[in-house]
């Protein structure tokens, strides 16, 4: 199980459901993350917010193979209702998914990273940054964090609204 924050992260389409998520490889050979998600073709994709971005954070460091980031950072596993993979207990977002496909970048010969394709099976949120009036997420209540490079993170700026023509 991995549970690291990660840089590359973004949702692909609505319909189905689908994200994607880039795993940079290490001199051309796998990390555990995209290595477990395409033996066990499921996983559970968490967005990190400002309440738990310091515990998400240690789960970012270089671990041996086998070795979970559960044995260092104070996240509280749950059953998944769709999946084998637990989720986090402490994330206010998270997403059930199945490998829906996968694809190898190279960088001449050099395989670079593995992106894969997770289609969204079930996804859970918090009742707290969920309002049902609009049916959205309310990202102010959330307070999602982004990974951008190295130590970096940053908060949600400045939101406006512009509206679409016709």
């Amino acid at each position: 199980m991995n549970v690291a924050p990660f840089s590359y992260f973004n949702i692909v389409t609505y319909k189905p459901p689908m994200l994607s998520i880039a795993v940079q490889r290490v001199n051309g050979e796998q990390k555990d993350t995209a290595r477990n998600i395409m033996t066990e073709k499921e996983a559970v994709v968490h967005v990190v917010d400002i309440s738990n971005v310091e515990i998400a954070n240690i789960t970012a460091a270089n671990l041996a193979p086998g070795d979970s980031e559960l044995n260092y950072a104070d996240f509280t596993p749950v059953k998944s209702a769709s999946v084998r993979p637990p989720g986090l207990k402490e994330a206010k977002v998270r997403f059930e998914t199945s490998l829906y496909d996968s694809h190898v970048i190279y960088d001449g010969a050099e395989p670079t990273t593995d992106v894969l394709f997770l289609k969204i099976e079930y996804y859970h949120l918090d009742d707290s940054i969920y309002d049902a009036e609009k049916g959205y997420i309310d990202v102010e209540a959330l307070s999602a964090v982004s990974r951008l490079a190295g130590n970096d993170y940053a908060e949600i700026g400045r939101m406006f609204t512009i509206e679409r023509p016709k």
